[in-house]
């Protein structure tokens, strides 16, 4: 719910003061008793899948990942490679096919 001052129109944030839960007009600082329970801050909880993979050695490769064979590492021409899924463009577009050659593991990707 979106509260306005009744003093000057500017947008009222919820703020702890002394115990007291009040609203403050972010324009006029003019203070209210809140009337509702108010939820100050949330912790917002990721699943695995939502949680976004940074590889910063060659041993780092996400849990969900396969291997891959016939497929051919552009630098060292190795045939099997590491192989996961990440959505990187928009939720309308195909996903992203990350490949991580297991002899030399140099990394590239391939857009479908």
């Amino acid at each position: 719910m979106v509260k306005f001052c009744p003093k000057c129109g500017g947008l009222m944030t919820p703020r702890v003061k002394g115990g007291r839960r009040l609203l403050v007009c972010s324009k006029c600082g003019f203070e209210e008793e809140a009337r509702i329970k108010l939820t100050l801050s949330k912790r917002i909880e990721h699943t695995e899948k939502e949680k976004t993979v940074i590889i910063e050695s060659p041993t780092d490769i996400p849990r969900t990942t396969s291997i891959a064979k016939n497929v051919e590492c552009p630098k060292c021409g190795n045939t099997e490679a590491y192989v996961w899924i990440v959505q990187t463009r928009a939720a309308d577009e195909p996903p992203t096919r990350i490949y991580k050659c297991t002899k030399c593991h140099y990394s590239w990707r391939e857009y479908e």
